[in-house]
């Protein structure tokens, strides 16, 4: 099926309001484009990477999109109709344009999954989508996946440091703590590791379900629990690993609580740093206690592996 493109230039005060005129025009969703939004983020703090150019532009953009039927004309004159009324209620509708073309129909839903394919991580991880084949040879560990809405393939530089330092600090029946588990893959490496128990704790709902099916998937509901929570609340045993592939801000918060939810010797894994952080991220863990005995870096990101003493 063919669908009309259909992109109301407007302001950020008149954003709802164009958004509504496109649900009556029967567009369920809307895609909305806010340069200064994202430049708040980015001044505020809240994310530690943006590979975005820095924009001054204040022009907002609503999206949606229309099937190519006979009235389609007709719910765009309807639309025009409304933004350009938008002054007779106070908004300033901005330059009001309005720009409409056609797209051919994807299977959103499955068109990233050509990108995804099977990929060796470390000496024996393989992490493979749960809809290709592999052949299995040796000592492999297969990691069945499917990420789904979740963060987490295995293929980003955060991860596969995480995996790789896995192989080497966990040993056989640990117990062990997957901070912003994501997909789940952090939690099921650790598992096929041979861990004896891992708590894979994630903030977002959409992570947890996630999770949880690739932790069935894999066969591993047992020794896997997989819970809504933030960050270390849900931890209410000593452990011999944590493992947190998150953002810098993040683990230099929850760095304070680290060493009170470890065994003696217990290893924290923290991921997720990029370069221009890790000096913050080494304060802050020093300050909670904890040794750091190895920083990993790769791709312009840092993993540090630190010991409870």
């Amino acid at each position: 099926m063919k669908w009309a493109e259909v992109t109301v230039h407007t302001t950020r005060e008149a954003t709802e309001a164009v958004a509504h005129f496109f649900e009556e025009a029967g567009i369920t969703g809307v895609i909305i484009e806010d340069p200064q939004l994202i430049e708040e983020y980015r001044h505020a703090g809240q994310w530690d990477y943006c590979d975005l150019p820095i924009s001054t532009e204040t022009m907002v953009r609503v999206i949606g999109y229309l099937p190519v039927l006979p009235d389609l004309q007709q719910k765009i004159a309807q639309i025009t109709q409304k933004v350009e009324r938008l002054g007779d209620f106070g908004l300033d509708k901005g330059s009001g344009e309005i720009l409409c073309c056609e797209v051919e129909e994807e299977d959103w839903a499955n068109g990233w999954k050509k990108h995804f394919h099977a990929v060796r991580v470390g000496r024996q991880l393989v992490v493979k989508p749960s809809w290709e084949a592999f052949e299995a040879s040796g000592q492999d560990l297969i990691i069945e996946l499917d990420p789904g809405m979740a963060f987490g393939t295995g293929t980003h530089a955060t991860t596969t440091l995480c995996m790789e330092i896995m192989e080497t600090q966990l040993r056989p029946g640990m117990t062990v703590v997957d901070v912003g588990t994501g997909s789940g893959i952090l939690a099921i490496t650790a598992a096929k590791l041979g861990a004896g128990s891992v708590l894979a704790v994630d903030l977002d709902p959409v992570a947890v379900k996630v999770a949880t099916e690739n932790v069935e998937m894999n066969g591993l509901s047992g020794p896997i629990i997989v819970q809504q929570g933030d960050l270390l609340q849900n931890v209410d045993a000593p452990v011999d690993l944590v493992v947190a592939n998150i953002i810098a801000n993040v683990i230099i918060a929850m760095a304070p609580e680290v060493p009170l939810i470890m065994k003696k010797r217990g290893i924290f894994i923290g991921s997720g740093i990029i370069d221009d952080r890790l000096p913050e991220v080494i304060e802050a863990i020093g300050r909670a206690g904890l040794k750091i005995e190895e920083v990993i870096q790769k791709d312009g990101w840092a993993a540090i592996v630190a010991r409870k003493e």
